[in-house]
């Protein structure tokens, strides 16, 4: 571990990879802080702890913090492996963290856009942001392995 550590397009990586992590939390935290706002429980038991099974229900706001939630675990997991092995490939420092900024701002924007319903193309345009470093980077590990296939 020490050794990838010390890799520093790895440890760059690793930085940004954890505050998309910990973006993922927080946009979970905020699904359970608007389901108890709204008072919208997913599960029967969670409804009649807060008031009664009338509260068994879905809420649009809701709704949309989980949508934002299941988009951020289908983008932000593919680049946590692309990342990874990308830095394995020994680009620049310089490219690597451009590359991983980029990914990383596309998806904050993407999740503020999402969160606060911002008018269109905003989240379109924050989501094709973020999926162009990933392209990027799928295609130079291709490069990199492709006489090994």
């Amino acid at each position: 571990m020490a050794v990838m550590i010390r890799n520093e397009v790895f440890s760059c990586f690793v930085f940004y990879g954890v505050l998309l992590v910990i973006k993922m939390y927080v946009i979970a935290i905020i699904t359970g802080q608007v389901r108890l706002r709204k008072k919208a429980f997913a599960n029967p038991e969670d409804a009649l702890r807060h008031g009664g099974l009338q509260f068994h229900r879905e809420d649009p706001d809701v709704e949309r913090c989980r949508r934002a939630h299941f988009n951020d675990m289908e983008n932000i997991l593919p680049f946590l492996f692309l990342g990874a092995i990308y830095s394995m490939t020994g680009p620049s420092l310089a490219v690597a963290r451009l590359h991983f900024l980029v990914f990383f701002i596309g998806r904050v924007l993407h999740s503020i856009a999402y969160l606060l319903a911002l008018r269109a193309p905003t989240r379109s345009l924050a989501y094709i942001v973020a999926q162009v470093p990933c392209f990027s980077m799928a295609l130079q590990i291709l490069t990199a392995v492709a006489a090994y296939a």
